[in-house]
């Protein structure tokens, strides 16, 4: 018997039955569309690096405290020292306020924020891996000891001692290395933050390709 086209046979042959399988497309692993994710590489084996941390604050303490004591007992009542001209010169300014003298009104609040800010750095240390980060915690934290330093104990009383300062540059300000090493650690941070890095050691990546 010969089937013709449009036939009941070859109708019923078309239609599937109910016990026949049908196959269904599952898309493969690679077709699924990709979602970009923040990737975090592991972290790197190596030792914790408070000790760099605590090295670069030291330094830096040391070097901020001995240049105070030095100007002070050479240059304070003295005529300013000319180092590049007038653009650059040496004279011991005592400044109530923040860095570059700033706030010259608010002296107790300066230095509760300098003792929050040591507070922070030490929380932070305690699952700091990453040298770049602890370079610049270090010169941070031993910024803000150096003129927490004056706060604490120089006139006119603890928690308002005023911050001696000795690098007058001109249409800028009067600072001291304390200010400097406190302006180098926050730019290295920022740079640090901007590449992705952590201070456990770890890198932000954005990994995954769009669809």
């Amino acid at each position: 018997m010969i089937s013709t086209q449009g036939s009941p046979q070859t109708r019923d042959d078309a239609v599937p039955s109910p016990g026949d399988a049908v196959e269904v497309p599952v898309a493969e692993p690679s077709e699924a569309a990709s979602v970009d994710e923040p990737a975090v590489a592991e972290k790197p084996m190596g030792p914790r690096r408070i000790g760099v941390l605590l090295a670069v604050a030291l330094l830096a303490f040391l070097i901020d405290l001995g240049s105070k004591l030095l100007v002070v007992a050479r240059l304070e009542n003295h005529a300013a020292i000319k180092v590049v001209g007038d653009v650059v010169t040496l004279q011991v300014i005592r400044n109530s306020g923040a860095a570059f003298g700033m706030g010259q009104a608010l002296t107790v609040v300066f230095t509760m924020i300098a003792s929050a800010v040591i507070v922070v750095i030490w929380r932070i240390a305690r699952r700091l891996y990453s040298l770049p980060w602890a370079i610049a915690l270090g010169l941070l934290l031993g910024g803000a000891l150096g003129n927490l330093t004056d706060r604490l104990f120089r006139a006119p009383s603890v928690f308002r001692g005023h911050v001696v300062d000795f690098i007058s540059v001109q249409h800028f300000a009067v600072f001291n290395l304390a200010d400097s090493a406190i302006v180098c650690g926050g730019i290295l941070v920022v740079l640090l933050s901007f590449r992705g890095s952590n201070p456990d050691g770890t890198v932000h990546q954005q990994g995954g390709k769009g669809e």
